[in-house]
């Protein structure tokens, strides 16, 4: 286990290193001014001032040295000033991630609860006309963009029915409506794979078994192939939560929260390169961190991946050699 656990912190150190040398290669390294573009219209600017403010900025020095720099400070915790503001890029994101935190946890538990329940209640019915037409459900989901949902939900519950604020960040409330709108892809896609895993392993010698000594039809699928089933769906975990914080992120823009979103618009408006770069560095490591995660579990759903010392290495691949659930 210490030897995966070390094998996985390589990875994970390798993944951040490459986010940030393509945001490095993509706002920094590209053919144009990055202190012009920090700046603004550098036309209100003389020579002199925007040579000195290129000083500040460290964007006199190579290109190389630059890179290494910044490798550098970010080895340290350092994720550099805004340039807006003044204020460090850490500070800033640890302001707003509180808020935007509360989003994806609770859209988290919404997603899995609505997929898990669908999943089960379409393997569970014997009218096949009902079990085709929640498995439909899953695609719709998937196909309709996350903001056309939150304008949905707002006409309908906010302005129609007030029965939650529009905007804000102002109690328990104001967290509904962002939370069931980037709930409802992560719920699709968990819905898919789950009930195409589910459908596998019904037809599995043990739940066979299961049937033969008297369980009944939901206790054979919860107590018995619900744990099994769950590999699949618990696989794609990283990318449901790396989905649901970029969902976070575009949801406080439509519902005006304070929070990660803010601070990216307002970043991308002012062209505050730093902060840019510090949101997605925030990102990657928010992914690594989760796959992780989703690998330590692996053996707790299913012990049979680490019944040996080395076997936990080999709990993606044991997964991903079994059929595919379709996505589309």
């Amino acid at each position: 286990m210490t030897r995966y656990l070390f094998g996985r912190f390589l990875q994970g150190a390798f993944v951040l290193w490459a986010a940030f040398t393509l945001s490095f290669v993509v706002l920094y390294a590209l053919p144009s001014d990055p202190a012009a573009i920090m700046i603004g219209p550098s036309n209100s600017l003389t020579p002199a001032e925007l040579a000195a403010r290129r000083h500040e900025l460290g964007l006199d020095r190579s290109l190389f040295e630059q890179y290494f720099g910044r490798l550098g400070d970010l080895l340290h915790g350092d994720l550099d000033r805004s340039v807006q503001s003044g204020q460090p890029v850490r500070e800033l994101i640890g302001d707003a991630l509180p808020q935007t935190a509360a989003i994806t946890g609770l859209g988290l538990v919404v997603g899995v609860a609505l997929g898990v329940g669908l999943a089960v209640a379409a393997t569970l019915t014997h009218r096949r006309w009902l079990r085709q037409t929640l498995l439909t459900l899953p695609p719709l989901g998937v196909a309709v963009p996350s903001f056309l949902v939150g304008l949905l939900l707002l006409q309908w519950f906010s302005f129609r029915w007030q029965l939650f604020p529009a905007i804000g960040n102002s109690g328990w409330r104001s967290l509904v409506l962002p939370a069931v709108t980037i709930s409802l892809q992560p719920a699709a896609l968990i819905a898919q794979l789950l009930a195409r895993s589910l459908d596998n392993e019904l037809r599995q010698n043990y739940v066979d078994l299961a049937r033969a000594k008297g369980a009944g039809p939901a206790r054979v699928n919860v107590r018995h192939a619900l744990r099994n089933a769950a590999l699949p769906a618990l696989t794609i975990a990283g990318i449901l939560v790396g989905g649901l914080l970029a969902g976070a992120i575009v949801v406080e823009v439509v519902f005006s929260r304070n929070g990660l979103g803010r601070i990216s618009q307002a970043a991308v408006d002012s062209q505050d390169l730093p902060v840019v770069q510090g949101v997605v560095l925030f990102g990657s490591a928010v992914f690594v961190a989760v796959n992780l995660l989703v690998d330590l579990l692996y053996p707790l759903l299913d012990p049979r991946i680490a019944r040996d010392g080395g076997a936990a290495r080999r709990a993606p691949e044991a997964v991903a050699v079994g059929p595919a659930p379709s996505v589309t």
